[in-house]
């Protein structure tokens, strides 16, 4: 079992920053990739940003330029550094580990953290 604790949410007004981490615990063998995923009101859930074993990063169009994710590999930590956020940005925040599993993978997922960004 793997367990994700997501912290740094909160409220921010528009053109703020915010620091999101995700701290992984139990079996956290054989990780393929850890990320963040968010989801507004009304939305379906979507990738914000990824980064992958040997350290590739995937961002979504949308937050290039302004979030960089980065990670604490020995702490199994991943960070989330958002800057000039938007009211659009608003959603609650959900941290992922992808971890190879044969023949598959499996997903463990975060309980999630509100961002809230005011304009």
């Amino acid at each position: 079992q793997v367990q994700l604790v997501e912290s740094g949410g909160g409220l921010v007004q528009a053109g703020g920053s915010l620091r999101l981490s995700c701290a992984a615990s139990g079996n956290t063998t054989n990780i393929n990739s850890m990320g963040w995923h968010r989801q507004a009101p009304g939305k379906q859930r979507e990738l914000v940003a990824a980064l992958d074993a040997v350290g590739n990063t995937h961002y979504a169009d949308s937050v290039k330029g302004r979030f960089t994710i980065s990670g604490h590999s020995a702490k199994r930590t991943v960070y989330l550094q958002m800057n000039n956020l938007r009211p659009e940005d608003t959603a609650v925040y959900y941290c992922l580990m992808v971890r190879r599993v044969r023949p598959g993978v499996q997903n463990s997922w975060g309980q999630g953290t509100q961002v809230t960004v005011s304009s």
